[in-house]
């Protein structure tokens, strides 16, 4: 049985719009080749939160489970901001860095390889 999309008579309630979210925004990181975590991670932040707090205070904590965050280095790590080359300036916000509403980081880490060196 084949199924037909109703895309354009679809008038249901958008219900990710930044103006839900009470001043915060969704952020999506995804840590490259590190498929412990299949999807890109979505955590909700203060856009006036500078990206070296969001580093400290929100990803670092949620990549801690994975075998290989004990060796991130964050100083090392190449960016990309919704699939452009990106060098955030850690003093400076997440609105200031232009991360805004449902950006997607994307975390490189050429030195760590995932779970092949992680002898579990």
């Amino acid at each position: 049985m084949s199924v037909r999309a109703n895309y354009a008579n679809y008038r249901g309630p958008v219900r990710d719009r930044v103006e839900n979210f009470h001043g915060n925004q969704l952020v999506y990181v995804m840590w490259e080749r590190h498929l412990l975590f299949c999807a890109p991670l979505t955590f909700l932040a203060d856009p006036a939160m500078t990206f070296d707090a969001f580093l400290a205070e929100v990803l670092t904590p949620a990549l801690a489970p994975h075998p290989e965050s004990e060796a991130l280095d964050f100083a090392e790590a190449q960016w990309r901001l919704d699939g452009e080359t990106f060098t955030p300036r850690g003093d400076a916000s997440l609105a200031d860095n232009g991360i805004g509403h449902k950006s997607q980081l994307r975390l490189i880490t050429p030195r760590l390889s995932d779970l092949a060196d992680a002898a579990i």
